[in-house]
């Protein structure tokens, strides 16, 4: 059991779900990012996923596309993202979010070994798809890392089945049809997606892609293991100008939203 399944379980036995916090990697600049993650933890964030920032980033909303961008111009690149959780993994269990191009042109091999090497426990890969998934699947397997792909409302049962069978660690659940953001709803969908993969996996399932709010993670608790948070988080570093006031507000909420994970 590693690091990773150790949290789940952990969530598991105190009857209640687990929480992700994402960050942007050089966002708002590399030891802003460190920072951020640390004031999540310090507000009861189980888990840590690090975006490895994207030119293309299909699955982002405009708040995670926002901080991205300001992540590229600061020049951040594979290894500033190895270091920032090398900085993070001793505190939390930390993956990183990653589309597929960045990772093969550094090295898949490379990158996984490294990524294992820093105390990283796995990656999720939202664009890349179990066809051309053979390389990160074995190197994963050799390094011991876990293998987090995405599932959406519309995917088939056997695909959600194919799916499933590579995953380790958890399943990453998308909540609706279409991208990253703060919304005042979440969608029904996450619940009927959630319960198919009842019927064919026993890993963990966490819901992303919309919670923003504790009442929004009170819901998704009720039927997922795991709730991540992306856009709320992020907002705060975008709208505050002082650094100290947005970190200060990234653990309030961390705190509400961990507060409110009970099953």
């Amino acid at each position: 059991m590693n690091r990773l399944d150790e949290a789940f379980s952990v969530a598991k036995s105190e009857n209640r779900a687990l929480l992700i916090g994402f960050v942007t990697a050089g966002f708002p600049s590399k030891a802003g990012t460190i920072a951020t993650a640390k004031a999540m933890i310090a507000g009861g964030v189980d888990v840590i996923e690090v975006g490895f920032p994207y030119s293309d980033p299909v699955m982002d909303g405009p708040i995670i596309q926002r901080a991205g961008e300001i992540a590229l111009e600061n020049k951040t690149n594979a290894l500033d993202v190895l270091d920032i959780v090398e900085e993070i993994s001793n505190l939390a269990p930390t993956l990183v979010m990653t589309y597929w191009n960045p990772i093969e042109k550094f090295g898949v091999e490379k990158f996984s070994r490294e990524l294992a090497i820093r105390g990283g426990v796995g990656l999720i890969t939202p664009d890349l798809t179990i066809e051309e998934s053979k390389t990160w699947l074995n190197t994963a397997q050799s390094e011991g890392l876990a293998k987090v792909f995405v599932v959406a409302p519309s995917s088939t049962d056997e695909r959600l089945q194919r799916v499933t069978n590579s995953c380790s660690g958890f399943v990453y659940a998308a909540s609706l049809m279409g991208v990253t953001g703060v919304r005042s709803e979440i969608s029904n969908s996450a619940q009927t997606l959630v319960a198919k993969l009842r019927n064919i996996t026993s890993l963990p399932i966490a819901v992303g892609l919309g919670v923003s709010n504790s009442e929004q993670a009170a819901q998704v608790s009720k039927y997922a293991d795991g709730v991540i948070v992306g856009s709320a988080f992020t907002r705060h570093l975008l709208e505050n100008q002082n650094i100290d006031d947005a970190l200060k507000a990234i653990t309030n909420l961390a705190k509400e939203l961990s507060g409110s994970m009970q099953k």
